[in-house]
């Protein structure tokens, strides 16, 4: 992303991790479950002889040995199909209901310092809403070492990926892209929630279809007022060419910064570039907090493919 890594994640919080509200019950057909019975492990065979990470030939067996890992109560619901995503802390895997035959998606998260604190942040926002452009969590399992998330299954990949595609949208393509966008963003500010980590990555296709609706995805980073909390927020976090000034500024902010970073995808979306973009990340940052860029439409891709993908542990900005 310009840097040699690519997020500021918020410190854990003292005192340690607190997840107790895993075991609560969500309202309406959200549910936990709870690990109870543990079926017959032997009864479990792979499924990636067919599909998965692996692809063809000898790395077939890579997602077999991968699958192992996974608590023989989750699968004694779910069919794994393929590994879909991975990042330093979790794996993302396409499943079906052994039952119903839907598909899914299940974020599996480990239970170590700074990814249990993301994880316990997500499904604290998740379990909160429900709206159409926002991703669904559906149940949730825990283990001693692993959370797992049960979330739609979005297979139309990332809005970054498009972009990179398209080249730029047309106008009319990004105003039905950003109304998508707002709709969601507006419904989770009234609930009191701020994102925090808005980009093209996070939101992702429904399905591959052009008319297909746009779903706000990744809630590690949000931060979700309770009552009596201050209305304003100071940790410095994000994702550094699409954080608002006041965060770098190490000032008090509002949800506004999430209106700074949608700012910065519909430059995106209608450039094809970037408005802040600096191999040095002071000079980068000293861009954001002058608000220094400039627009001259549309310019191409050659300055934005191979920008994700670029995470590091926490910093100080």
């Amino acid at each position: 992303m310009g840097c040699s890594s690519g997020k500021l994640v918020p410190e854990p919080p003292k005192g340690g991790v607190h997840a107790e509200y895993v075991k609560t019950v969500f309202p309406n057909d959200y549910y936990i479950t709870k690990f109870n019975e543990v079926p017959n492990k032997g009864e479990y065979s792979s499924p990636y002889s067919q599909e998965g990470e692996g692809g063809q030939g000898g790395r077939r067996r890579k997602p077999a040995k991968y699958r192992t890992r996974i608590d023989p109560r989750v699968l004694a619901k779910y069919d794994i199909k393929a590994l879909i995503g991975r990042g330093s802390f979790s794996r993302v895997v396409r499943v079906e209901h052994r039952i119903s035959r839907q598909p899914f998606a299940i974020k599996m998260i480990e239970r170590r310092p700074g990814a249990a604190t993301i994880a316990e942040t997500e499904l604290h926002v998740l379990r909160r809403v429900r709206h159409t452009n926002i991703i669904q969590l559906m149940e949730v399992f825990e283990s001693d070492d692993k959370i797992y998330m049960v979330m739609e299954l979005a297979t139309g990949g990332e809005l970054f990926d498009r972009i990179v595609a398209k080249g730029s949208f047309t106008e009319r393509d990004a105003t039905r892209v950003l109304q998508m966008v707002l709709d969601g963003v507006k419904y989770l500010h009234n609930l009191g929630i701020t994102h925090r980590d808005l980009k093209p990555e996070n939101l992702l296709y429904y399905h591959p279809g052009t008319d297909s609706k746009i779903m706000i995805t990744d809630f590690g980073l949000a931060f979700a007022r309770r009552a009596g909390d201050d209305l304003m927020m100071r940790t410095t976090c994000g994702t550094p060419e699409y954080i608002a000034p006041e965060i770098l500024c190490r000032r008090p902010y509002s949800c506004a910064v999430d209106m700074w970073a949608i700012g910065v995808i519909t430059y995106i979306l209608l450039s094809g570039t970037m408005p802040f973009d600096d191999e040095n990340r002071t000079r980068l940052y000293r861009a954001i907090i002058k608000a220094k860029y400039s627009y001259t439409g549309e310019v191409g891709m050659e300055n934005f493919k191979g920008r994700k993908g670029r995470v590091f542990s926490p910093c100080q900005a």
